[in-house]
């Protein structure tokens, strides 16, 4: 899938940040904002192929990762985050696992 809404960044030291609007997991027609850090773009989209998100290409720079982006991906140590609302800077970004984990079905209570 090419997405809408994605971009990246290159930093001084030659590595680049990656920022993809991506469908969230579950079908639920909402949108979160994946940032990724790595060596070069290819290596980043081959991180999130690893987990299962195999049909995510980068076509273009529409919306390249804002400064504020750069920094919480830069500082969270699996270099791999996201956040359900990209326009609410007040949400925290989240740890990719907490995204891409199955969801605990409900159990039923006894009657």
């Amino acid at each position: 899938m090419t997405l809408t809404g994605s971009g990246f960044i290159r930093l001084p030291g030659g590595s680049v940040v990656v920022a993809l609007s991506l469908p969230r997991p579950g079908g639920s027609g909402h949108r979160v904002r994946v940032l990724v850090h790595a060596a070069n773009r290819p290596r980043a989209l081959t991180r999130l192929r690893n987990l299962g998100l195999r049909a995510v290409y980068l076509r273009g720079n529409t919306e390249p990762p804002t400064p504020d982006e750069v920094t919480a991906v830069l500082h969270h140590p699996d270099g791999l985050v996201w956040r359900g609302a990209p326009e609410d800077d007040t949400e925290s970004w989240h740890p990719i696992r907490a995204l891409l984990r199955p969801s605990v079905p409900e159990q039923l209570s006894p009657r």
